[in-house]
């Protein structure tokens, strides 16, 4: 496949999109960047259970450095729980090396993407419902968030974003500000992203039909427009998420998010 002018600008304008949202809402771009990248290798010739899993593993790829352009942005403006950072960075870790090296190589693209219309939708009205957590409620203990950051770090792994569509809501639902929960999320993307990509890169050694430009299962035309795209707007974002009330923030990404969904849902329904 090659690097042809229509495909630059195409992966161009889709890393100034994702890189803005990155910043803005602490998804990482993830759930943006798979349906558009699994479009754009289809179109290009890629069997379509295929180019579901190397969308899944370039848009991961990609957040290891908007997620760094990101959260460089928060830090400076003293958002970033990074007490909770170090408590779920670990089982993270874990959770992503058991998707990205063991479940992902075994299910096929369509399973993959109806688990990701699933999680995003579910994740999509809980952020829409605004339910106002207990007052009482707080973050679990270390145990706790270690577990919770398996979690976070085994879905990110399977549908390939950077667990702010899980790692948001669970901040939330623990009395974490938006903010907050917006920031800590942008950082422990970094954690998700490198051990996820790594995970795909040798899972899919040896996998047939791979397009030129392939590492394993990441596209590296891909990633590195992507990466050299979104990385220049998530600071963009910050600034715009630190402007926005509460409720506009949630329900921007409630309503992209329900968008993303349906689109892998049919994806998945018709691999």
């Amino acid at each position: 496949m090659s690097l042809e002018p229509l495909l630059i600008i195409e992966l161009a304008l889709l890393g100034v999109f994702t890189g803005f949202l990155a910043g803005l809402l602490g998804i990482g771009g993830g759930m943006i960047m798979v349906p558009f990248i699994s479009a754009i290798l289809a179109h290009r010739g890629v069997a379509p259970g295929l180019a579901v899993k190397m969308a899944i593993a370039t848009s991961m790829a990609t957040i290891i450095f908007t997620s760094i352009s990101s959260v460089r942005a928060h830090h400076k403006r003293g958002a970033v729980r990074w007490d909770i950072v170090r408590r779920l960075a670990p089982g993270i870790v874990i959770g992503a090396a058991v998707a990205s090296l063991g479940v992902f190589a075994v299910l096929k693209g369509g399973a993959l993407a109806l688990l990701f219309a699933l999680f995003v939708g579910f994740s999509a009205t809980q952020m829409l419902l605004d339910k106002k957590p207990q007052a009482s409620r707080t973050l679990p203990g270390t145990a706790g968030q270690l577990g919770a950051g398996g979690v976070i770090g085994f879905l990110s792994g399977l549908v390939g974003a950077g667990g702010g569509f899980v790692s948001v809501p669970f901040m939330t639902w623990c009395n974490v500000a938006i903010h907050n929960a917006v920031a800590t999320s942008a950082a422990l993307g970094f954690p998700i992203a490198l051990a996820n990509a790594a995970g795909y890169v040798i899972s899919g050694q040896g996998v047939a039909d791979l397009p030129a430009g392939s590492l394993g299962y990441v596209y590296l035309p891909a990633l590195t427009v992507i990466a050299m795209t979104s990385v220049l707007m998530a600071p963009l974002g910050v600034k715009a998420a630190h402007a926005l009330p509460v409720k506009s923030l949630k329900r921007a990404f409630a309503l992209i998010l329900y968008v993303l969904s349906a689109y892998m849902l049919y994806k998945g329904l018709t691999a």
